[in-house]
């Protein structure tokens, strides 16, 4: 199928592939920039894999407040270079993702932080109410491993689907930022203030102190 340099570009701009890697996308998807974006984002994400061991101090801690002043977020974002930090589009990335924090309450930013005690705590009520509903034990396993996957995507930033596009995660969000950027950046920690109830600040530090 024909190809307009326009449909290259906005797809290049979207997920930093190269024009080639555009073209191959835009063909096997018949022209779909949907499409296309889904084929690229294995291209995206292993470009992004190869700058996650980079270390990122540079970044913003953005602040969003919602329900007139009733929810209030802060949160750190970290890149590498201050270069990209004062970027429109990694300001824009920065405060999207403090307005998710104010609507969708993540307790955590990864899995990796909730507390042990808590998995466990999680499993065995798991655990009961599968047995308890008659399930086979032999699927009793599967079952508890499902509902622990959707427990992290419920409770943790990173596995949350986007408000604004639940079709993607932000942890997916993220990926998509740093192939389009080209740095590693992360989401160190957040906090996320109720009117009337006490702040609850989240932090890959605090979890490993």
């Amino acid at each position: 199928m024909a190809l307009n340099m326009e449909q290259i570009k906005n797809l290049r701009e979207m997920t930093g592939a190269g024009i080639a890697d555009c073209k191959t996308a835009l063909t096997e998807s018949n022209g779909s920039i949907d499409k296309a974006v889904d084929f690229l984002r294995k291209k995206g994400l292993a470009k992004a894999a190869k700058k996650a061991s980079r270390i990122a101090k540079e970044g913003n801690i953005t602040s969003y407040i919602h329900g007139e002043g009733k929810i209030g977020v802060m949160v750190e974002v970290n890149c590498e270079t201050d270069f990209v930090a004062r970027n429109e589009d990694f300001q824009v990335l920065c405060r999207d993702v403090a307005m998710h924090i104010a609507a969708a309450a993540p307790l955590h930013v990864k899995r990796e932080e909730v507390p042990a005690e808590l998995i466990e705590r999680e499993k065995e009520v798991l655990t009961t109410q599968a047995k308890e509903s008659g399930k086979p034990e032999q699927f009793i396993e599967k079952i508890i491993s499902g509902r622990m996957d959707k427990f992290f995507a419920e409770t943790c930033l990173l596995e949350q689907s986007f408000v604004k596009n639940p079709d993607v995660t932000i942890n997916d969000l993220l990926q998509e930022s740093i192939a389009k950027m080209g740095e590693n950046i992360t989401i160190a920690r957040f906090s996320r203030y109720v009117l009337g109830e006490t702040a609850k600040e989240n932090t890959e530090e605090e979890q490993e102190s």
